[in-house]
């Protein structure tokens, strides 16, 4: 077995240790009414993006993401939240050192990481490491801690989600991964980050083409290249007849039935399927380094 398919099995048990790490925080990442800011690279920054929307969404106040490299540094909030899995991220470490005006929080796997160390509250998921260069357990389970830390309400979504995400790992996968060239993700607020976690993990593990929009962004313009060998998933929409406009060019529609980090599962699952169906090893995709 693959390093990420053991990986994969694990996210249920490490969301639940997430939500038990969320519980000790304090203001960490960021007190109600605080202007923060979130940065990562990659898996992080589609996390980051899915947790500042969460985050205005809840009322907890003004939330926004950012891709390490671009970060406003003229800008000024009240907390810095970044994420990265290793904790030696170039980007990321580059902004820490820079930025010295807010106080700073890290989301890591490595407690001794240079990332670490500028942080005055790195907030450590060890348990959530991994060995495969493709993200999987450590990007749910910072979105676990995440969404677990916006409250009580939150936590009960979580609790949903764990049990949406065991039900993914054992059930059939549907449609065959194998029926498709051409892979497209849809979200709306907060999933629109996960539908960007979802397309690049299609195109890392598997090399398939795959992109991901807001929902109603798709109509115009993107929806052109859809066909009989595209898939298009929709994680969350707020109408439903963007899943009709996909369907009429002739593409498979799913509609997500579970929470979205559980529909992130089964991508997962179907990202190891395709790799193994093509005679990928989607622990080392080529050009891939597990950090950068």
């Amino acid at each position: 077995m693959s390093a990420i398919a053991q990986e994969v099995e694990t996210q249920p048990a490490c969301w639940r240790l997430a939500a038990q790490v969320a519980v000790t925080l304090r203001d960490e990442l960021g007190a109600p009414g605080q202007r923060v800011a979130v940065a990562g690279c990659g898996t992080s920054l589609y996390v980051a993006r899915a947790f500042a929307a969460l985050r205005e969404a809840s009322g907890r106040g003004e939330t926004d993401a950012f891709p390490a490299s671009e970060f406003p540094s003229a800008r000024r909030y009240d907390r810095l939240v970044a994420i990265s899995r290793s904790g030696t991220t170039t980007e990321v470490v580059q902004l820490l050192e820079r930025l010295d005006r807010a106080p700073r929080t890290v989301v890591t796997a490595d407690a001794g990481s240079p990332a670490a160390s500028l942080a005055e509250a790195p907030i450590v998921l060890d348990f959530a490491d991994e060995r495969s260069v493709v993200q999987t357990r450590f990007a749910t389970s910072a979105l676990a801690l995440l969404r677990a830390s916006l409250g009580p309400e939150h936590e009960e979504d979580l609790g949903r989600a764990i049990a949406d995400a065991e039900r993914a790992l054992t059930q059939p996968l549907e449609p065959d991964p194998t029926r498709f060239e051409h892979a497209v993700f849809l979200g709306h607020g907060w999933t629109v980050g996960v539908a960007e976690e979802a397309a690049l993990k299609l195109r890392e593990a598997t090399r398939t083409y795959s992109e991901a929009y807001p929902a109603m962004e798709y109509r115009h313009g993107p929806i052109s290249l859809a066909g009989e060998r595209s898939l298009v998933w929709i994680l969350g929409s707020p109408d439903p007849a963007v899943a009709d406009d996909a369907a009429a060019t002739g593409a498979t529609v799913r509609v997500a039935s579970l929470d979205p980090m559980a529909e992130l599962v089964l991508v997962h699952r179907m990202a190891i399927a395709l790799a193994a169906f093509k005679g990928l090893d989607p622990d080392h995709p080529v050009h891939l380094t597990r950090s950068v």
